[in-house]
């Protein structure tokens, strides 16, 4: 005849430790084909619809990046979504300054990685580099080296816009910082 262990909690489950149940848990795979990792993001299969897949973060971060929230909308819509939803995400965004942020780390606004592009900059450049950049393609369409020249005059417009953008955006995280 086989012993019965009593165990020490006298009945009393609360007084056992976490995790130690001994039930199965359930965990859903991800979606993806092949893939072991738990499926515990879950994304929609089509538009307004309540039918989700389940991928692992790899794969959800996979499904998203082709994401487009703006598509089916006519531009004048996506347009105005986008201004409505950065005029209500302001508050926000302006708080970012305040943190404990630097360059690189996710804190760069929209405009400052579209001025970093137009520089042919990574999106983690020191403002040295910026500077630096920024004289190095100022010098090549300056209207006193090309005068005359209106394609060289819209681009020294451009490279200036974007090295404004990025000063003041050093000088707030340095005010802030």
């Amino acid at each position: 005849m086989a012993r019965v262990r009593r165990s020490n909690d006298w009945g009393f489950p609360r007084w056992r430790a976490y995790g130690s149940s001994r039930e199965a848990t359930n965990v859903r795979l991800c979606d993806r084909h092949n893939c072991d990792e738990p499926g515990d993001c879950p994304a929609p299969k089509a538009p307004n619809s309540p039918e989700r897949w389940y991928f692992c973060q790899k794969h959800a971060a996979e499904y998203n990046s082709k994401w487009d929230y703006f598509a089916g909308l006519e531009k004048e819509e996506a347009e105005q979504r986008a201004q409505s939803e950065s005029s209500e995400n302001a508050g926000y965004a302006e708080t970012a300054f305040y943190g404990w942020s630097g360059s690189g780390d996710g804190s760069r606004t929209q405009d400052e990685l579209r001025a970093l592009d137009l520089l042919g900059l990574d999106p983690d450049a020191d403002f040295e580099s910026v500077k630096k950049a920024w004289r190095n393609r100022a010098k090549e369409v300056h209207p006193d080296v090309r005068p005359g020249d209106e394609e060289a005059a819209k681009r020294f417009q451009a490279y200036q816009l974007a090295y404004d953008v990025l000063r003041q955006a050093e000088e707030r995280r340095v005010w802030h910082g």
